[in-house]
């Protein structure tokens, strides 16, 4: 029998992504996805996981893991301490999917901007890379940036052109003062296109996350 994973995603915004991502380096994964969007509603209006949806989270991996996938990835930044908390009651591992940008950010530079579209994932965003920075022994700076609202535009309103507006020039102002700008989250890819000519790398998580979801699963055999 092949491989399989489960995304467990706060809203679809990703969802496509990741797909053609998933058919593209991992062609012969089964690839399931558990989408609840009211997930993400409520961790905007306060802030952060509620315990309701640290349950709702809760069931959703038991869910996947009664699938018998050999891999759970959790989709959205702001909650992946929560997805922390869970992982030691599961038998099937987790991957957060920020795991492998955060990684990549610190090996990359010493100052590091993330860019952020809705308050709830800057807390777990930037306490990620600061986690990854103590364990590889690296002193960093992060610079955080917050556009307040546009992923609520993305999401609620599909309008990515306005989305784009909104951020591009966070972006390009954090790439003059800092090594390595990181896209908090993953539905900010749909800026990638306008970056081209930002002189410092920018890291987005869905790609990034899917590769090492590949190496995960051939290290399992």
């Amino acid at each position: 029998m092949g491989k399989s994973i489960a995304f467990v995603e706060t809203s679809g915004v990703s969802s496509d992504e990741l797909k053609v991502l998933c058919r593209e380096i991992i062609p012969d994964v089964k690839v399931y996805q558990l989408i609840d969007d009211s997930l993400i509603q409520e961790v905007n209006a306060n802030c952060g996981p509620t315990p309701f949806v640290r349950r709702r989270m809760m069931e959703y991996y038991r869910n996947a893991q009664e699938l018998g996938v050999d891999l759970i990835i959790n989709q959205c930044s702001s909650v992946g301490e929560a997805a922390d908390s869970i992982m030691p009651f599961l038998d099937t591992p987790v991957l957060k999917i920020d795991q492998a940008m955060a990684e990549r950010a610190v090996e990359l530079g010493r100052k590091i901007a993330v860019i952020a579209t809705v308050e709830s994932t800057t807390g777990p965003s930037v306490r990620l890379i600061e986690s990854v920075a103590a364990k590889m022994g690296k002193e960093i700076e992060v610079d955080l940036h917050l556009v307040e609202g546009a992923m609520m535009v993305l999401i609620e309103q599909g309008d990515a052109e306005k989305h784009n507006r909104m951020v591009l020039g966070e972006v390009q102002k954090a790439a003059k003062d800092n090594d390595v700008v990181v896209l908090a989250q993953g539905s900010m890819t749909v800026l990638l296109p306008l970056l081209k000519d930002i002189p410092v790398p920018v890291l987005s998580s869905p790609r990034l996350c899917v590769e090492r979801v590949k190496e995960l699963l051939e290290a399992q055999g």
